[in-house]
């Protein structure tokens, strides 16, 4: 049922409830004002006839009928267009319209009151008379004939008032309505041809200067951006998917022939010298932990790519730094690591992407920052400075050529006799490109060794809303250029 119906069909059923029932208070509004006005009419005949009726039970107790009948005759000159009814300790005179005697009156009443006889009604008070020789009652009445005409007539009024409001205030209604509703029926127009999945039209943004209906529109239009967010999203993951297992095939290649090769050799070999199968044994141990670190770098890249803004929270890097480091020294105990950092210094993040950073940036010090006699020393140093958490990861190995400083953060890329996955910088470049900071590699103190520099926003930052880490190519990926500033 359309919505102008339903209100066409509400209001023409609520319209004649409430003429109704306005009808019936405007009925008993009139009956009391008819017969306020008949009170204040019978107060006035009682207060006239009163003295008149005194002296007719005066005359009626002293036994002189002749005095009697013409005090009653006064009586009932005074009371003009009201009944009169004079109950006597010994006698009963009554006059002019009132009820069948028969007709029981009610006792001991202070006001006005409505009496029935059959069919027809009276309005009545009472007085009491009192002489030297008794006391009685003085009754006078009103017929309601009129005051029930009156009545009648409103109600039928009222009556037809509810009968020809049902349709008109229904027809009415349902006009309104249907024009009202005329902004929203265009909008559904425009919608029903809308399909996310095979066409980019969207709701145009028109104000209808209807408040409800340009909020649905804006609803409408919310929803939809969503879904092509979602549909965005979903289509990145499936890409990341499809890159991450043409990248893991290509790179896993070389080390998974090279096992085979080596397996070939023990089993086509059972009586391998001992130094051979000891140098065999080892390369394959070497390749099965690149195989594991390239697998778990893959996977890093993925979840950064991924990552939602919702799983950013307040992060203490001086705090991370320090557990990144302890496991730096009980992975490299041989080595001399250091760390100098300011307590407090905080930015909002992903406090695994923070993590991340750090380790990588440890892992390639220790890996490339050796010292002509391969004594590994490092440092790192936390501070806040103009408004950012700067990292810094100083070691004293050979440095990072000016020409390199820039294609080292490019997927894949191994240095010289590298023995890694060419992937540890990379995810330190894509966890700074997530917190909007920046990444640079220079000399290192005294110009020795290289120093790498991270700067990250203290307050926060929405992630990019494209990351590409893992399935853009090496030297085109467009996420990957602006985090990356070549000294």
């Amino acid at each position: 049922m359309r919505l102008s119906t339903r209100i066409g069909l509400a209001v023409g059923l609520t319209v004649p409830l409430l003429v109704l029932a306005s009808g019936w208070l405007l009925l008993q509004l009139v009956k009391h004002d008819l017969h306020s006005a008949e009170d204040r009419h019978l107060r006035a005949r009682a207060t006239v006839v009163a003295p008149d009726a005194r002296a007719l039970l005066r005359a009626s107790a002293g036994g002189r009928p002749k005095a009697a009948d013409n005090k009653e005759r006064l009586l009932y000159s005074a009371a003009l267009d009201v009944g009169v009814r004079v109950i006597g300790p010994d006698a009963t005179f009554s006059g002019g319209p009132q009820p069948d005697p028969s007709v029981p009156l009610p006792k001991a009443i202070r006001g006005p009151v409505t009496v029935r006889d059959g069919g027809t009604s009276w309005r009545a008070l009472s007085r009491p008379i009192t002489t030297a020789r008794g006391t009685g009652t003085l009754w006078v009445f009103s017929p309601n004939a009129a005051d029930q005409a009156q009545l009648r007539l409103v109600r039928r009024r009222v009556l037809v008032a509810t009968l020809l409001a049902a349709p008109l205030s229904g027809l009415l209604a349902w006009g309104i309505a249907t024009g009202a509703t005329g902004p929203l029926r265009r909008l559904g127009r425009r919608t029903a041809g809308l399909d996310p999945r095979t066409s980019a039209a969207r709701l145009p943004d028109e104000p209808t200067g209807v408040t409800e209906v340009d909020e649905l529109a804006a609803t409408l239009r919310t929803v939809l951006a969503r879904y092509d967010e979602q549909a965005a999203r979903t289509a990145e993951a499936l890409d990341t998917a499809r890159s991450f297992s043409a990248a893991a095939s290509h790179e896993l290649r070389t080390p998974l022939m090279s096992m085979g090769t080596n397996l070939d050799i023990l089993a086509g070999h059972p009586d391998l010298p001992e130094p051979d199968r000891t140098e065999v044994l080892a390369d394959l141990r070497s390749e099965h932990a690149r195989l594991l670190n390239l697998l778990v770098m893959l996977r890093e890249l993925g979840r950064g790519d991924l990552v939602e803004a919702e799983a950013f929270r307040t992060v203490d890097v001086t705090e991370t730094a320090d557990a990144a480091v302890a496991e730096a020294r009980r992975r490299a105990p041989d080595a001399r690591i250091t760390l100098e950092a300011a307590p407090g210094p905080t930015v909002h993040g992903w406090e695994p992407g923070i993590r991340l950073l750090l380790d990588n940036l440890l892992a390639n010090a220790l890996a490339h920052g050796r010292d002509a006699a391969g004594q590994a020393t490092v440092a790192v140093g936390v501070r806040q400075a103009d408004g950012q958490v700067v990292i810094t990861v100083d070691d004293r190995g050979p440095g990072v050529p000016e020409a390199t400083r820039t294609r080292i953060f490019e997927r894949f890329a191994r240095g010289p006799g590298s023995s890694g996955s060419g992937l540890g910088l990379t995810l330190v470049a894509q966890q700074t490109a997530l917190h909007r900071g920046s990444v640079t590699v220079t000399d290192g103190p005294h110009g020795v060794g290289a120093r790498f520099e991270v700067r990250l926003p203290s307050t926060g930052a929405a992630p990019p809303a494209r990351r590409d880490w893992l399935i853009g190519t090496a030297g085109a990926n467009r996420s990957q250029s602006f985090p990356k500033e070549p000294s």
